[in-house]
């Protein structure tokens, strides 16, 4: 899946990533606040096991659907449960190779990776799973993409079309906001960015302008 380039560069695209620290401090530390910390025990159980594994199976995947409480009356599970998990694994494999690959860029690896798992049913579009699956193969690198990431996208007025490469594109759009994030992304890592436009998305309100609140 080819990453296209859509992030525009200057002065005015670095201004609206520092601006947007204003928004993602506080988001992140309600999002901590108000969310169980028991919530992302699956998430992470699932990563412990695809570090030892190296592949996710049907299991995996069917805990992730849960996880991001997705529906599974839909043709795509009954196609992809219908598979042996050995070829599931195979294919997830592969893609947990990719983005473990730290000898490309973060946005290459993700893009790399969310082509391959395209092969399996229910992945060719839409990043939501697959970003799950990603994030729990690279759980330090990676990161998860939805819609409520995108509305917080949207409101922050950092482009992110639908086009092919989304996944890719969006890990260089996490990667420019540490970037200019300077003392503000001191800790961060991409999952973090991620909790904090889901707290966005979810819970929308103006772009904060001061950079002084606390995590």
């Amino acid at each position: 899946m080819k990453t296209t380039t859509e992030t525009p560069c200057g002065d005015e695209f670095a201004a609206l990533c520092r601006q947007a620290w204003g928004t993602l401090i506080p988001a992140r530390a309600s999002y901590l606040a108000d969310v169980s910390p028991h919530y992302d025990e699956v998430l992470h159980d699932i990563a412990q096991r695809t570090e030892h594994t190296g592949s996710l199976g049907k299991t995996d995947i069917a805990a992730l659907v849960v996880w991001k409480r997705l529906s599974a009356q839909t043709r795509w599970v009954t196609d992809l449960m219908s598979l042996p998990d050995t070829h599931v694994r195979a294919v997830t494999e592969r893609a947990v190779t990719a983005v473990r690959n730290t000898t490309v860029s973060r946005s290459e690896a993700a893009s790399t990776g969310r082509g391959i798992i395209a092969e399996l049913p229910g992945f060719h579009t839409g990043d939501a799973l697959a970003s799950a699956i990603l994030t729990a193969a690279a759980p330090t690198r990676m990161a998860v993409y939805d819609r409520r990431v995108q509305h917080a996208l949207d409101t922050l007025r950092l482009p992110l079309t639908p086009t092919p490469g989304r996944y890719g594109r969006y890990m260089q759009l996490l990667d420019d906001l540490l970037h200019h994030g300077a003392a503000h992304a001191d800790g961060w890592s991409a999952r973090n960015i991620d909790t904090a436009l889901y707290w966005t998305g979810g819970n929308p309100h103006p772009p904060a302008t001061s950079h002084t609140a606390s995590r």
